[in-house]
């Protein structure tokens, strides 16, 4: 049953004349009972089926937004409702325009967060037991088990997508596609294998790529200054050198620095850059005591600081450039090796240690190029736990190299007397961003994709791609210049396999078409578990399956980047019949993804198919606290989405706010940098929705008994002030819809809260009410007014469904029937859905599709549009001298006055005289003023003579000039029904002494009579 909206307005206040007057009507409530409307309002859409109908049948082209898979491992958190969101605005906009926005949702399931997680929940007898296969399925249990808890949290922000057919990473379809894209690059000869450094994480035992690594602040390092004894010297180093090298006696070293000392014992050479000046020093006084070497090589302008810092004074003998020292030997400090000093590159600077670098082929990126150039061996003494092999020499085997080892090394050289300084070093060093715990640089032998065969053809296909924002191409081209080649393999059980067979006896690797494409078909019809149940001569293709004997399967998995970085060929391309569109129109994922999603997309694809998978990339920031902090449960300031929602334990500190409170925190912030979420700004934004609830709400009541098919108003009859909120409420739906095509989102939030605020509640509505309540109910001047307020709201729940959808539904689903059906039939996506546009109208605000502005509501004159502008000043003047002569007590309500106004701009003046003039009951000025009477007069002394109350105030308008305004009392008596003073209040009729002469026909065309006819009328409100 229809309510009333709860409080009386102006001209209903409890009077014997209430009855009489047309308040708003409908049952869209001010408060929204998030907690039960919006899970309704889902429900009403699956019933429905409206994102399905709009997917699948709007008129448009298809637009895919590819989502980037969130990680199948615990709860949401606040990012991913910021990220989901994202998305789900800009498809619910794409759907609303008429295109075919089909979003499928996906999750990333391999790799070691969950293989630790099964591991962790296990005691130890069975995960002692626990074989391969049995982790693998404990695995995929636990990631179904999260995914299914994750759908249903993304479900209850309101995210429309293809929840019942993800794409999934371990699904035997994906994993094949993955094959295949492997394949591509394979035979495209972008993958090898090969023993080079790379990260290395101790405590997961396996490779690592650089966007597994993470670098936290506060990070220290032993650093340590050593001194190689030099053996022999090159034959470029100047005479003077020599001859003091060679004198009896002279003891000389290179002078190295490093801040991983567990890398000595793999110490292959000592590198200079030719280009750098250095210099032959001898070391003096009580800090080079104790020293194996008192002579030094160093560089030239490093020797003041580390004099200091060596507490030993430096005295140089001899300056020379570092191309002389090539060819120079030295013995190595803890084993009996001699190595050789070779040139590096722009790498060694004088930034920092000594301008020597110890070099270790096995441990360095630098280092193992410097290796190849010189052919020296790959020495990596280190194995998967991180701790030191026989190799290393007695004294070091077993040892943890990140623990006792480097220590030992340490306490080694110092006994040696080789040991120049040692010292904590701050920096930035790598960590394993799951376990959190430091990483190495380890030689070991793994499969790589060579990014330097495909590096020009990826910065080019970087160059295609619209980044938003623009310095987001900068960043990915920096990333991709800069890269190494990209280590693919995993050292673990839970991921995809690399379908290599190896030889027993040599090693060698068996991968060829044949035996991908063999693979890759058991993979898509039994899933990558094959891999471990098949035996090897099943896994062969036919023709080769005679080598079973003489092969083993190899043991690496696929990096999981390399896993979702192949989602453009599991899900993109091989959906293209179910509506997606290859390459994607859009990747919407966090800035980090640079280095990350984007790249490894990138990447494949470029090296698979030659382009780019996407055609625009867009990214957002990370969610901090309301303080501008990382959120952190040890800080209790972590926001959990759900809490939003739902509210949390104490609902007076986190109370239920709903999913669209939360989607109008996304809508309303920057996201292209940081964002921020607490309490206050939650409370802000809640205010803000509560304001559009309530502005929709007062524009449905009104809207009560208006059917447009009979009631509506053309345009060239609708009043001036009519016809210039249709202007207004135009140039806000271009520049939504501008907004939203640019990601703007923050500007739809802004643009629409101001239009409400202002425009339409401040001046429009507020101005409107007595058309509303108070004149005839089927009056032209209502009417006009209740046509406006139709459109408006139309357009209205336009701009706002993609941002708070449950709301716009939810005022569309109390929108009176002829209201829809007239919407429906007027919407501008041509959409085809069944039923969209039937005689009831459309089931959903958003199979009405988007209301499109009439062109006409443009056509205002700018002469118009400026005198509009400047009105606001001329109500402001009103205003201030209102409150003046309230402040005096002369006067109360604005319908107790009658005004004097003179505006002295004669355009602006003439224009108001026009409204004044114009008999409609909307643009006459003591309507848009909301007072009993307005009168313009020729001069500001003639506005200011006799007034309780006069000012002349400089509107700062160009339009306006000067505004005068005099203040005086209302002619004649308050009518009891709209309570505007006319002097005919009690002479018109004895039966209804005190209604004037607006009020009388249609209380009388009511057939209203007052209670007790006869009787004295009580007194007048």
């Amino acid at each position: 049953m229809a309510k009333k909206q709860g409080k009386k307005e102006a001209g209903a206040g409890g009077g014997p004349y209430s009855a009489t007057v047309t308040t708003p009507v409908t049952d869209f409530n001010l408060r929204a009972n998030s907690v039960v409307r919006e899970p309704q309002i889902q429900a009403f859409w699956e019933q429905q089926q409206v994102y399905e109908r709009l997917a699948a049948e709007n008129p448009g082209e298809p637009f895919t937004l590819h989502d980037g898979p969130p990680y199948a491992n615990g709860d949401l958190h606040i990012g991913h409702a910021l990220n989901k969101v994202l998305k789900d605005i800009i498809n619910r906009y794409q759907l609303l325009r008429g295109r075919k926005a089909r979003f499928v949702p996906g999750w990333d399931t391999h790799g070691l967060p969950i293989e630790l997680k099964v591991l962790q929940g296990l005691p130890a007898a069975e995960r002692a037991a626990l074989d391969t296969l049995g982790l693998r399925a404990a695995a995929k249990d636990y990631a179904l088990a999260t995914i299914d808890a994750q759908r249903e949290q993304f479900k209850r922000y309101g995210v429309w997508a293809d929840w019942a057919a993800p794409y999934i990473t371990l699904q035997p379809e994906y994993e094949a596609a993955q094959l295949r894209v492997f394949g591509k690059m394979f035979l495209n000869g972008h993958i090898y294998r090969g023993k080079k450094p790379v990260h290395w994480s101790p405590s997961s035992r396996t490779a690592l790529a650089e966007a597994e690594l993470e670098y936290p602040e506060g990070h220290t390092s032993t650093s340590i200054y050593v001194a190689m004894p030099i053996t022999s010297l090159g034959p470029n180093l100047p005479a003077e050198v020599q001859s003091v090298l060679g004198a009896p006696g002279v003891r000389a070293a290179f002078a190295v620095w490093t801040t991983t000392p567990w890398t000595i014992p793999a110490n292959l050479a000592v590198a200079v850059n030719a280009d750098l000046d250095y210099c032959l020093v001898r070391a003096e006084g009580e800090g080079a005591a104790g020293w194996h070497s008192d002579h030094l090589v160093v560089a030239e302008a490093l020797v003041n600081s580390l004099a200091e810092k060596f507490s030993a004074p430096l005295q140089v003998l001899a300056s020379f450039k570092g191309a002389c020292l090539e060819g120079c030997h030295y013995s190595h400090p803890l084993c009996e090796r001699v190595s050789p000093l070779v040139l590096g590159g722009d790498y060694i600077t004088t930034d920092s240690g000594t301008g020597l670098v110890h070099t270790a082929p096995g441990h360095g990126q630098e280092d193992y190029q410097v290796g190849l150039k010189y052919g020296l061996p790959l020495l990596s003494p280190v194995d998967d736990a991180g701790c030191f092999t026989d190799e290393a020499g007695p004294a070091f085997a077993g040892l943890a190299v990140q623990g006792e080892g480097n220590t030992a090394v340490v306490d080694a050289l110092a006994a040696a007397g080789v040991l120049l300084k040692q010292e904590q070093y701050a920096h930035k060093y790598p960590y394993d961003w799951r376990t959190k715990k430091p990483t190495i640089f380890r030689a070991t032998s793994q499969w790589f994709a060579s990014v330097e065969g495909f590096r020009s053809q990826a910065l080019e296909a970087i160059r295609g791609v619209s980044w938003v924002p623009g310095v987001g191409q900068n960043r990915i081209t920096a990333m991709t210049e800069g890269r190494n080649d990209w280590c693919i393999s995993r050292q673990r059980k839970w991921g995809v396999p690399i379908p290599v067979f190896y030889d027993k006896q040599s090693g060698e690797p068996l991968l060829t078409d044949e035996t991908l494409e063999h693979v890759t078909a058991l993979v898509a019809q039994h899933g990558s578990d094959v891999w471990w149940t098949a035996p090897i001569e099943q896994l062969l293709p036919p023709g080769l399956a005679h080598l079973a004997p003489t092969l083993v399967k190899g043991e690496d998995t696929m990096d999981v980047w390399f896993d979702s970085g192949s989602s453009w060929a599991g899900v993109v391309q091989a959906r293209q019949q179910q509506g997606l569109r290859f390459p994607a129109d859009l990747y919407l994922e966090g800035s980090d993804q640079h280095r990350g999603w984007f790249q490894s997309s990138l990447l494949t694809s470029v090296a698979a198919t030659g382009s780019a998978p996407y055609k625009q990339v867009l990214t957002h920031g990370f969610v901090l606290d309301e303080r501008g902090n990382k959120m952190s449960k040890s800080l209790g300031n972590v926001v959990d989405p759900r809490s939003v929602i739902s509210g949390g334990k104490d609902e007076r500190k986190e109370p239920a706010y709903g999913a669209d409170v939360l989607r109008l925190w996304v809508a309303s912030v920057d996201y292209s940098t940081d964002v921020m979420i607490g309490g206050g700004i939650l409370k802000q934004v809640s205010e803000a929705y509560r304001k559009l609830r309530g502005t929709l709400r007062f524009l449905l009541g009104n809207l009560a008994d208006y059917d447009p098919a009979q009631h509506a108003v053309p345009y060239e009859a609708l009043p001036a002030v009519d016809r210039w909120l249709l202007a207004q409420h135009a140039a806000l739906m271009a520049e939504v819809a501008e907004a939203y095509d640019t990601y703007q989102f923050r500007r739809v939030f802004q643009a629409v809260l101001n239009f409400v605020s202002g425009d339409l509640s401040s001046f429009y509505l507020d101005a409107a009410k007595d058309r509303l309540y108070i004149q005839d109910a089927a009056s032209s001047s209502r009417r006009a007014c209740q046509t406006v307020q139709a459109a408006v709201l139309q357009g209205l729940l336009s701009s706002i469904a993609p941002l708070v959808p449950h709301m716009a539904e939810d005022a569309w689903l109390n929108l009176p029937q002829p209201s829809r059906a007239a919407a429906s039939s007027s919407s501008s996506n041509g959409s085809s859905s069944s039923d969209s546009s039937s005689s009831s109208g459309a089931e959903s605000v958003f199979l009405a599709g988007w209301a499109a502005p009439q062109q006409q509501w443009g056509s205002l004159s700018q002469q118009e549009l400026a005198c509009w502008a400047a009105l606001p000043a001329v109500r402001e003047a009103f205003t201030k001298t209102m409150e003046a002569a309230r402040a005096d007590k002369a006067i109360g309500s604005t319908q107790e006055a009658a005004v004097a106004l003179h505006v002295s701009e004669p355009c602006m003046a003439a224009w108001l005289a026009g409204l004044n003039a114009a008999g409609n009951a909307a643009d006459e000025l003591r309507c848009l003023l909301i007072t009993s009477e307005v009168t313009l007069v020729g001069s500001a002394e003639e506005a200011a003579a006799g007034a309780l109350a006069s000012a002349s105030v400089d509107t700062g308008a160009e339009a306006a000039g000067v505004v005068t305004v005099g203040v005086r009392r209302a002619a004649g008596s308050k009518c009891a029904r709209c309570w505007m003073y006319s002097t005919q209040v009690g002479q018109l009729s004895s039966e209804h002494p005190e209604l004037c002469e607006r009020c009388l026909p249609v209380v009388e065309g009511l057939g209203f009579k007052l209670p007790g006819a006869g009787a004295k009328v009580a007194a007048a409100v």
